[in-house]
């Protein structure tokens, strides 16, 4: 069957009109999406895949063969390579673990630290499928950095870009070898810079929606220019795989890691000595802010740079040097890379008022130490909060390492109820005021002005955290 339809020209040109415009707007889009395929000839042979080898019968940290709990769902899915099952005494383990950019034609290559942590042989293979083993030169567990070098010449090199030149939105793509696909490209836009996880403080990563997945860690993020700006290093997952937040180390952290760890073997970093907390409204109110920003000190480290600076619990750091701190996870990328004994301007807020310390930076130690400062027994009943307090005891005392302050023996319905506070927490400052006893912190709420919030500093699991309480009247 036939369908005729009988339209006046006019409208006939009016519908064309329509069809051209969408065919107008759809090749507009299409030639506006960015074109990887001169990138990938480019940058590929520079890519390498690294596997490495394990002597049998390797132990956990519980003393049990690691391989044996690994669940068969995974071998499954990703097969023996990813995830091998267990060897004879005597032989070795080799898994494709990730992937790697060459970053001089002498073979230094450039690698995640997590791929070649504890391996007692590391193999590189090349674009041409030859396989070298590689020297680890030296390696960075706090940035997750390795550097390896290969012994060959005239080898093809990545281009290496300027980080802090990226910007929110741009494209970037990745080269890697997820679950042992060697060369696979993948591409996406930059989600937000200068992002911070929890679990590594001195790193501002870049976060990305270019798909990673195992076997991708320690390959390059690339810009549209052909240069590496990145080195693609994690995910956030909760299902195992990619789902559309990836995060790389930028450049100009792995360089200065790469020249450290060249030149002496190790990475030092910039010290401060506090442990610090986010400011929210909450608590910038009772600081009497007018913003929620900086970083709270909930505690001062003893002997540390920041005491001999003067910084005291309760400040809030604003500045350091010429980088303004707005959130408190900014705070450890910047001290970290200062070097070690330079003399630093840093702006605190103090009970309300701005004021400038100068800190000499220290060495980050390998294990920074931990813990509080200085009195002893009573117990108070604080009705106005509606909480009872004891002096510290002796045994209290030895136990946390806390000679100054109050425990909360009970706790009922009230201000410090609804403040969070609770049974056993240790209180340590209140509104910028270290009570010595149970009586002395009765006598510093009852100078409290009523429907007004105030810092109060406690100790929780051995942790120091600050809480913002408001004083109903």
């Amino acid at each position: 069957m036939r369908l005729v339809l009988n339209l006046p020209f006019s409208a006939l040109q009016t519908c064309m009109g329509f069809v051209l415009l969408i065919l107008s707007i759809g090749s507009v889009n299409a030639a506006s999406l960015p074109d990887f395929t001169d990138l990938v000839e480019k940058l590929k042979p520079a890519v390498v895949n690294i596997s490495t080898a394990q002597n049998g019968n390797q132990k956990s940290a519980d003393g049990n063969d690691s391989r044996q709990q690994m669940p068969e769902l995974f071998r499954r899915f990703f097969g023996d390579e990813m995830f091998p099952r267990r060897q004879g005494p005597g032989q070795q383990n080799k898994r494709s673990l990730g992937s790697g950019f060459i970053i001089s034609e002498d073979g230094y290559i450039l690698t995640n630290y997590h791929v070649v942590a504890g391996a007692d042989r590391i193999v590189v293979r090349l674009i041409d499928r030859r396989e070298l083993e590689a020297k680890l030169v030296g390696g960075d567990e706090r940035s997750d950095l390795a550097l390896l070098k290969i012994d060959a010449v005239d080898l093809p090199v990545v281009e290496l870009g300027d980080s802090d030149e990226l910007e929110v939105g741009e494209w970037v793509m990745a080269i890697g070898s997820p679950f042992g696909f060697d060369y696979s490209v993948t591409a996406g836009i930059v989600s937000a810079i200068d992002r911070s996880l929890p679990s590594d403080n001195y790193v501002p990563f870049i976060q990305t929606d270019v798909a990673i997945n195992p076997g991708n860690s320690g390959g390059p993020l690339i810009n549209m220019d052909g240069e590496v700006v990145g080195i693609n290093s994690q995910i956030y997952t909760r299902s195992g795989g990619f789902m559309g937040l990836s995060f790389a180390i930028p450049m100009q952290v792995a360089m200065d890691v790469v020249e450290q760890l060249k030149e002496k073997g190790h990475v030092s970093r910039g010290w401060l000595g506090v442990v610090i907390q986010e400011v929210n409204r909450e608590l910038a109110e009772s600081f009497g802010l007018k913003k929620a920003a900086g970083a709270l000190v909930a505690e001062v480290i003893p002997d540390s740079p920041a005491e001999d600076a003067g910084l005291r619990e309760g400040d809030i750091i604003t500045k350091f040097g010429d980088k303004e701190i707005e959130l408190s996870a900014d705070l450890p990328h910047v001290v970290g890379s200062t070097k070690a004994g330079n003399k630093v301007p840093v702006q605190v807020v103090r009970n309300g008022r701005m004021k400038t310390l100068t800190v000499k930076v220290g060495d980050l130690p390998e294990e920074p130490g931990q813990l509080v400062t200085q009195k002893k027994p009573g117990n108070e009943k604080v009705a106005r909060l509606g909480l009872t307090v004891a002096d510290l005891t002796e045994n209290i005392e030895a136990k946390t390492g806390i000679k100054e302050g109050v425990i909360i023996v009970d706790v009922e319905q009230g201000d410090a109820a609804q403040a969070g506070l609770r049974r056993g927490d240790i209180i340590t400052m209140i509104d910028g005021k270290k009570p010595a006893s149970a009586q002395a912190f009765e006598e510093l709420v009852d100078d409290l002005k009523p429907d007004k919030s105030v810092p109060v500093r406690i100790i929780r699991n051995g942790r120091p955290i600050f809480l913002p309480l408001k004083i109903s009247e």
